[in-house]
């Protein structure tokens, strides 16, 4: 649910800024040009903070408004960046890991600058708590990065940079217009109460309190979500070997390649599979030969019957060597052998590739009759798709033996079947 509100919020932002995306894509910026400007706004964050404490007093608070109102701007050319690169077709992954690092040292002087203040006005307790949050925040982008360089993917929590960039910005903003109404030396006293319990810096530096506590959450629950994916990925490594070392399998494996020599010279024949029925929202099905069981693509309908648009596909295996049984796919059959990545283009619009094989795009989306199908180029066709067959002779499990793949689907123009084969 969070996930599909980022996601839309994120494609309503885009909407916003999408004709300034073009506006900079005229004017020859680059995407790392757009990311160097953001980081420059963040210096200059950091200049405001220092002359507030160098120049300003205890009281004027009008550097904290200020200060957030450049954080706020230059949080604007995160989202910027990466639009420049996809509307101007110029993403590469230097410049990815160039966005990265700039974004790191962009938080890293801006805590700086915060902490200065704090410390130069004499909120002790405040630059403590602004410190932890850096730390925190360090961990939450470390811990993503570290873990998905494992093959992990780690994006969850709810302090993601989006989120630390706008509480700091509105907070800080709202310290300085309500100083400028009820003063910044303001204090709020109960009686009984021998210190005050508020003052307008407060504003600003108790939503720094909530992120010392929640980005380190965010780390651990990250730390936590990566170990449960890494046990699993352990586990089925461990059946792997352990399967590898019995006589049975070393025997096979003597003897298989053998068999294939002699079989070399013979044209592969696909063997006799069955036909997947009653599949209501089936978009595609894929089988192989190593046995008749059935990898089945269906339309992932939530229960008000709407397409789930964070995840539009819903894998599955009809396991006909064990009764016909539906099983999903485990965690190294989904992430490494048969999921897909989805990236969705428009409304009712997304594309997919294969986690195995990239280089083919797939497309789901509706026919001119309202329905949902999965179109992909056959030949010189741009054809509705019904099966993939991978015909397999030897290899391993992580790194099998491939003749050809064969996609055979339907021309839309003419109703007709048409199917085309090629090596991956």
């Amino acid at each position: 649910m969070k996930k599909r509100f980022r996601d839309k919020l994120q494609q309503a932002i885009y909407v916003v800024i999408n004709p300034l995306v073009k506006g900079l894509i005229k004017m020859g910026l680059t995407p790392n040009a757009v990311t160097l400007i953001g980081f420059l706004l963040n210096i200059g964050v950091v200049i405001i903070f220092v002359t507030g404490v160098e120049e300003g007093n205890r009281g004027d608070l009008s550097y904290v408004g200020w200060a957030g109102a450049l954080i706020l701007f230059a949080g604007l050319f995160d989202m910027l960046d990466g639009q420049v690169a996809r509307l101007g077709n110029m993403g590469s992954r230097f410049g990815a890991l160039f966005d990265s690092v700039l974004d790191r040292y962009s938080e890293m002087v801006l805590f700086l600058g915060i902490c200065y203040y704090l410390i130069g006005h004499h909120y002790f307790l405040s630059s403590i708590f602004a410190f932890i949050a850096l730390i925190g925040s360090m961990m939450v982008s470390y811990t993503r990065a570290r873990a998905e360089g494992l093959g992990i993917e780690c994006k969850g929590g709810l302090m993601q940079r989006p989120e630390r960039i706008v509480i700091i910005s509105v907070s800080a903003i709202a310290c300085g217009i309500t100083s400028h109404f009820i003063g910044g030396d303001y204090k709020l006293y109960i009686p009984g109460v021998p210190f005050h319990v508020f003052e307008t810096i407060s504003i600003f530096t108790f939503p720094l309190f909530i992120m010392a506590i929640m980005t380190n959450i965010t780390a651990v629950g990250r730390l936590k979500d990566a170990k449960k994916a890494i046990d699993q990925q352990d586990q089925v490594t461990r059946v792997i070997r352990s399967a590898t070392t019995t006589p049975v399998i070393a025997l096979l494996m003597m003897v298989l390649p053998a068999m294939a020599m002699a079989n070399s010279q013979a044209k592969p024949v696909e063997p006799v599979f069955p036909v997947p029925q009653n599949i209501p929202h089936m978009l595609f099905y894929m089988q192989r030969t190593p046995n008749i069981n059935t990898i089945i693509y269906d339309l992932n309908l939530q229960k008000d019957g709407t397409l789930d648009e964070d995840e539009p596909v819903n894998i599955y295996w009809i396991r006909y060597t064990e009764n016909n049984e539906k099983k999903g796919l485990n965690y190294i059959q989904r992430k490494f052998a048969y999921g897909l990545k989805v990236k969705q283009l428009a409304k009712d619009k997304y594309e997919l590739r294969s986690v195995a094989y990239d280089k083919k795009k797939l497309f789901l989306m509706k026919s001119a009759e309202g329905d949902y199908h999965i179109y992909t180029q056959i030949g010189s066709v741009m054809a509705q798709l019904n099966r993939i067959y991978l015909q397999i002779e030897g290899g391993t499990f992580w790194f099998p033996n491939v003749v050809y793949v064969e996609l055979k689907g339907i021309d839309p123009a003419t109703g007709k079947e048409i199917k085309e084969q090629f090596k991956p």
